[in-house]
């Protein structure tokens, strides 16, 4: 969801370029008419626009550029970076002012929008996966689904499951979402997941059934909100697998 709604950078600020100057060659046929203030206002409408549909910097990118045609062709003397009226360099400036911090305001919202959809992608998979764990009849069918999923969800190289008890101490993934390489803890925003494999453990009513051994993508980078769903995501497949060993009660 995150690549979906990702702007493109190269058009966003090309566009930023292009907009308020394609706006102000049309606005330009009517200069001796329509005040500067009005002029402002419609060039603010289109900062908003590319700060909504781009990013941070192409909404700064479109102020200053509105900024700067505004200057050109509106304000005398025209065609020069230069502003004879105060009330002229007044509406620049806040053109300017406007221009960024609506881009800014823009910005933070598009940033909230990914974030609600992400987490609405995340509690869907945790609720799909926790419907198939009471309906599946093999608790291997979760763990293949579980498997899965952590290959999508942290963009995993590879990711295979290893039952029972097993030897050696590979980085592991806590139940706060944390890496953990020997006794410290790794920083997997800045660094990613360490490059030799990492380990999550699957337990069952407290006890401690197998693990996924996750294969990380060089250059990938999860975020804590994925690695607190992968958690969880392992929760089911140990449960399911706990039911495997439980006796079954006569009725």
């Amino acid at each position: 969801m995150r690549r979906f709604l990702a702007p493109s950078g190269p058009l966003s600020l090309l566009a930023a370029l292009l907009a308020p100057l394609a706006l102000s060659a049309v606005l330009l046929l009517f200069r001796g008419s329509l005040a500067n203030t009005n002029v402002a206002l419609l060039l603010v409408v289109v900062v908003v626009a590319v700060a909504a549909l781009g990013h941070r910097l192409a909404g700064a990118v479109a102020a200053v550029s509105s900024a700067v045609w505004f200057d050109l062709f509106f304000t005398e003397p025209y065609e020069r970076l230069a502003i004879s009226k105060s009330d002229d360099l007044t509406t620049a400036a806040l053109l300017l002012a406007v221009g960024l911090t609506v881009s800014q305001l823009a910005a933070r919202a598009r940033r909230f929008q990914v974030i609600a959809i992400t987490d609405a992608g995340y509690l869907a998979r945790v609720h799909h996966t926790a419907v198939l764990a009471r309906n599946a009849n093999s608790a291997l069918t979760v763990v293949d689904h579980v498997r899965d999923e952590l290959v999508d969800l942290l963009r995993l190289r590879g990711c295979r499951f290893e039952y029972g008890s097993l030897l050696g101490r590979p980085p592991s993934l806590q139940h706060d979402g944390s890496v953990r390489v020997g006794n410290r803890v790794w920083d997997v925003e800045a660094l990613g997941l360490p490059e030799e494999g990492v380990e999550l453990r699957l337990f069952g009513n407290g006890k401690y059934v197998g693990r996924f051994m996750m294969e990380p993508t060089p250059g990938a980078v999860p975020s804590r909100q994925a690695l607190l769903v992968a958690v969880t995501l392992a929760d089911h497949a140990g449960a399911a697998l706990d039911s495997l060993s439980r006796p079954v009660k006569a009725a």
